[in-house]
């Protein structure tokens, strides 16, 4: 089993966590990571696309000219496709892009993405994110003396201070354990996760 260090807020270390090597220690299936980031940015289309077909666009009723007689090519209607502001021919229409991916290849993913950061050292465990107060400026101070800056924040429950002290920090997000995800684990640089918040993930997802 991996070993971290646990730190406090202010940087220093407060103890050690042994993380399970069922999540945070398999070797990264990259083809299963690819199924779900492609899963996930599908589901968030959405698909409210449309154009108009030449039965849609307004005009066009009247012949623009004879059948016959002119010398030109034989037109029934300004609105065709190759006319400016005519219908479009197979242009996109209103669709559903969201499908489903197996349970077991979703949660092979996220132990795979949970054992890379591991194994890039880009996994901080905090003793507590427990603050007094809401303040952006602490939370910044805190994330500088864990030599953090690009992070997603994980808390085992809702901790209303943290969340919002860290919320007008542009390149921070934070989530519970139950809403983590591939495409933010990887995403984020570091994973920055509570103590709580590791024992919740080894607890639901080994």
């Amino acid at each position: 089993m991996a070993k971290l260090d646990i730190y406090n807020l202010s940087g220093a270390v407060t103890g050690s966590i042994e993380l399970n090597d069922g999540i945070f220690g398999i070797e990264p299936n990259k083809a299963a990571i690819a199924a779900v980031i492609r899963n996930q940015l599908a589901n968030r289309r959405q698909g409210t696309h449309s154009t108009k077909t030449r039965s849609e666009v307004r005009g066009g009723g009247k012949r623009p000219w004879r059948q016959k007689g002119t010398g030109r090519a034989r037109h029934g209607s300004t609105r065709s496709a190759q006319y400016v502001g005519g219908g479009i021919i197979f242009g996109p229409k209103p669709r559903d892009y969201s499908y489903t991916v197996p349970k077991k290849i979703k949660r092979l993913a996220l132990k795979s993405a949970l054992s890379s950061k591991l194994a890039d050292k880009k996994i901080v465990v905090v003793d507590s994110f427990d603050m007094n107060e809401i303040k952006t400026a602490e939370m910044a101070k805190a994330l500088k003396a864990l030599n953090v800056e690009n992070a997603l924040i994980v808390f085992d429950d809702k901790n209303v201070n943290a969340e919002l002290s860290a919320r007008n920090i542009p390149t921070v997000k934070t989530a519970l354990v139950n809403t983590i995800n591939v495409f933010d684990i990887l995403k984020y640089d570091s994973f920055l996760v509570s103590k709580a918040a590791v024992e919740k993930i080894e607890e639901v997802y080994v």
